[in-house]
């Protein structure tokens, strides 16, 4: 072996054994807090935030937010969750839109949501497509468009998104809508987003008004037609 490449092997590992320690900081501290070490968590991510890592700073935020292992702190929450979203983390760009759409430690913000919720939501994360999408529906910090709900809710639905589901089968099925809707009127689909909606609850209240939703949809549907939701339904996969 050379002495050119037993240097290089030695500087890859020795490179290999700085960057090792930080992955498996976060790891070891998610770990930690899943089992409520959240003293141990805090020990693994705060260095590693301190230092820019996006994934600890987004952590550190949660348990700030949540005052797991640290004082509740809404204001600290959102120091980290930022510095995580300007370094293009999608959780932490969108906890930083619901910071601003509910004025946790900051100033209430439509606009400000928004802008964190698209960004999260453009890097595919379902929470920030759905609130997204509800911003659209409700006019929140953009005009009210419904079919740009729709599309938003569409991909978070596609993704198994339960609420977002349930979004587009009330709008499917013209349910506490008026006119004007992103999608045109179609009981089929409607009742497809229902039913898988439900599927992902356990009994209870929850899937009993989906379960509800759906039966409404069914009383105006033909039995060719209900046949075919069910289909849609069975052949339906997420994406991913």
């Amino acid at each position: 072996m050379s002495r050119a490449f037993s240097f290089a092997a030695l500087c890859a590992g020795f490179t290999l054994g700085l960057m090792a320690p930080a992955w498996a900081g976060v790891d070891e501290g998610v770990a930690a807090a899943k089992r409520g070490d959240y003293a141990t968590a805090r020990r693994e991510f705060r260095p590693l935030a301190e230092r820019g890592d996006a994934k600890a700073q987004y952590h550190l935020g949660v348990m700030y937010s949540k005052g797991e292992g640290v004082p509740q702190d809404n204001a600290k929450a959102l120091q980290w969750w930022r510095k995580a979203a300007e370094q293009g983390n999608a959780k932490g760009q969108y906890n930083l839109g619901v910071t601003y759409r509910y004025g946790l430690g900051v100033p209430q913000d439509y606009t400000r949501a928004v802008k964190w919720y698209r960004k999260a939501a453009e890097q595919g994360n379902a929470k920030a497509q759905y609130n997204l999408g509800l911003m659209y529906v409700i006019g929140r910090g953009v005009p009210e468009d419904y079919t740009r709900a729709v599309k938003w809710y569409r991909k978070a639905a596609e993704q198994e998104h339960v609420g977002a589901q349930i979004s587009l089968g009330l709008m499917y099925g013209r349910m506490y809508y008026g006119k004007g809707l992103g999608v045109p009127q179609d009981y089929i689909l409607a009742f497809m987003w229902f039913k898988l909606a439900a599927s992902r609850y356990p009994p209870g209240k929850d899937r009993d008004k989906v379960v509800k939703y759906r039966d409404i949809v069914a009383a105006r549907m033909t039995p060719a037609q209900i046949s075919e939701a069910q289909k849609l339904a069975r052949e339906w996969r997420p994406k991913k």
